[in-house]
């Protein structure tokens, strides 16, 4: 056996897979700072992905459980067009003391009211006031 000692890994250990948890205090694991998309988003993306496909004349290989996600986004996605998915991406963006996770999840949720909204994603309750999430909301809203 070998005395030597072997360098540190370049990453840390991930925490168990379970263990995430989006209360008051968002713990998401290896997610934590990941890029999130609100419904809409990914709508846009999974459809423009379909359609290259269906241009570029490459194997289809829908499966179900992809035209299950299609039919979900279809229906829950709030925004449709392009402009307003962008547009309510650009005004989420400037909400930085919020995280990437809570803003996807308001432009996913379009709640009414601010007590809905922090109801709904409990770590906004110490980051937001209720006027400005209001503020937020209501613009959200005109994009509808």
């Amino acid at each position: 056996m070998s005395d030597q000692k072997h360098a540190p890994t370049s990453r840390a250990k991930p925490p168990p897979a379970g263990e995430e948890e989006a209360g008051a205090v968002l713990k998401l694991g290896e997610f934590q700072d990941v890029d999130t998309l609100t419904l809409s988003e990914a709508s846009l993306v999974i459809n423009a992905l379909m359609a290259k496909r269906k241009k570029d004349r490459k194997d289809r290989n829908e499966t179900d459980a992809l035209n299950q996600t299609l039919d979900y986004l279809d229906a829950f996605a709030r925004f449709k067009a392009k402009e307003n998915v962008e547009a309510v991406e650009r005004l989420l963006s400037t909400h930085k003391e919020l995280s990437k996770f809570e803003r996807a999840q308001i432009g996913s949720l379009c709640c009414d009211t601010a007590d809905e909204c922090k109801t709904l994603i409990p770590s906004l309750a110490d980051k937001i006031s209720d006027e400005d999430l209001g503020e937020l909301l209501d613009e959200l809203e005109k994009l509808l």
